[in-house]
Formats: C-alpha cells, sequence, structure tokens
C-alpha cells in the first residue's frame, strides 16, 4: 500500500492536540542555584509522583527574576535524576545522594531501582544488617563523640578505648581487664558481642565509617596494657584517636 501523497491538496494534517503541545514544551528550572533545561512530558514522566504533580495542575512552583521554575532544593544531582526520567538510566555514582532526591520527588521506581545497585544493596542488605545484630551500635557512637569533644579542650587529639568482644566467650575473659582500665580512669566502649559471620575488623571499620561520616577524623590503632594480663590485650581492645586540628 502507497503512502499518501502529503502535498497533495485532498491530505490534511492535523495539528497536534494541545495535550500534546503541553508536554512538548520547554520548561527552565531552578533547582537551589543549578539551572536545567527539560520538557514538561520529561518532568510528568512518572505518575503520582512529587515532580510530576508540580507541573500537572494549575499551581506550579514558584519562578525566579529570570522566570524559571524555581525548586528551594540542592540541585547538585537533579541532572542525574533528569537523565533517568529521559533514558531510563540508573545512575552508578553519587547514588545515596541520588537516592535522596528520588525519595523528596517521590519517584518510586527510581528509588527501587537504586536500591538494587551494588552500593545500596550492600550498605542495607550487608552492612546494616550485621549493625542491626551488634547492641547499642548507634548508642555507642553517640557516647564515643561525646566523651571525644569532652576531651578535646586545648587539645590537639581525643584518644578513646574501645573494647570489642567478638562473642560470649571473650565478654567472659575481659572483665578483669576492664576493671583494670577502669581504675586508670580511661574512657572505655565496649562493643558487642554479636551473632554475625563479620570480624572485629568489619565492626571498626563500621565505627569509623559512620563517625568520619559526621565530618571527624579518626583512626584506629590497637590498644594494649602492662597489667600482666594472662591474655593479649590488643585482642579486645583498641585506641580511637580524634584528631581536631
Amino acid at each position: 500500500m502507497s503512502l499518501p501523497d502529503l502535498k497533495s491538496p485532498h491530505v490534511k494534517l492535523r495539528p497536534s492536540s494541545p495535550g500534546v503541545q503541553l508536554l512538548q514544551s520547554v520548561v527552565q528550572l531552578n533547582i537551589g542555584g543549578h539551572v536545567y533545561s527539560t520538557t514538561v512530558g520529561t518532568l510528568r514522566k512518572i505518575p503520582n509522583s512529587k515532580l510530576s504533580e508540580m507541573f500537572s495542575g494549575p499551581s506550579k512552583p514558584k519562578t525566579d527574576a529570570e522566570g524559571r521554575y524555581f525548586i528551594d532544593r540542592d540541585g547538585t544531582h537533579f541532572g542525574l535524576i533528569l537523565e533517568y526520567l529521559r533514558t531510563q538510566a540508573v545512575p552508578t555514582h553519587h547514588v545515596q545522594e541520588v537516592r535522596c532526591e528520588a525519595v523528596f520527588y517521590e519517584l518510586k521506581p527510581l528509588v527501587k531501582l537504586l536500591d538494587e545497585t551494588p552500593q545500596l544493596f550492600g550498605e542495607t542488605v550487608g552492612r546494616q544488617q550485621f549493625l542491626s545484630r551488634v547492641p547499642n551500635y548507634q548508642e555507642n557512637l553517640e557516647i564515643i563523640i561525646r566523651v571525644a569533644r569532652a576531651e578535646a579542650i586545648a587539645a590537639r587529639y581525643s584518644n578513646i578505648i574501645v573494647c570489642v568482644l567478638r562473642s560470649e566467650e571473650d565478654l567472659a575473659r575481659c572483665r578483669d581487664a576492664m576493671s583494670s582500665l577502669n581504675t586508670e580512669k580511661e574512657s572505655v566502649v565496649t562493643f558487642g558481642p554479636w551473632k554475625a559471620p563479620a570480624t572485629v575488623e568489619d565492626l571498626l571499620d563500621c565505627i569509623k565509617m559512620d563517625i568520619e561520616a559526621k565530618g571527624y577524623r579518626v583512626s584506629f590503632e590497637p590498644h594494649s596494657t602492662d597489667k600482666g594480663f594472662l591474655f593479649k590485650s590488643y585482642d579486645y581492645f583498641y585506641k580511637m584517636n580524634f584528631q581536631w586540628w
């Protein structure tokens, strides 16, 4: 079957419907000072999302002095959000940050895909599942920071002694050592025991990672004493160093 001759006077071209024209409309966005250009159709790609609702109803976001739609939000990673809406490409960099933006804009399909990336899968299914089995983990982090800050007056470093007990047997053997350390008035924060395959080194890495995520500079080293214990004290005790300047 031959195609119709578009130049024939008997063939009439139907104009695009108003809805199609609206979706193809180009808009300028100012996301916290970052300027982006896209179409209404791209912004409305995921129905029922906050981003779609912003550009679906009569109430649009406020505009800046240049007439661009303004969203009072850090727009550093919004380009990766747009790239997903345009091409369905899932970001492989800045995954945590992009997920925060996807949650804010209620882009549920993107949130689900990001949760399945190796970075977030390892964090949520691996690391966080392990830490949930370490008693009082978050509370201990807050204690460490509070004690370190209290000891930082006129000092470049704060030293906190961390006791890591991998098993119930370690807990029983460590009590005498803990008593001795207390007589020296050293700050001791105890982690464990826990029921998971993760090692002591894994836990120390987690502590360092989570405290550094709060902006602190920290390092670990084994801590030993000269009290003549019948076991190696560095199997249990570690010195955590905070550097302030």
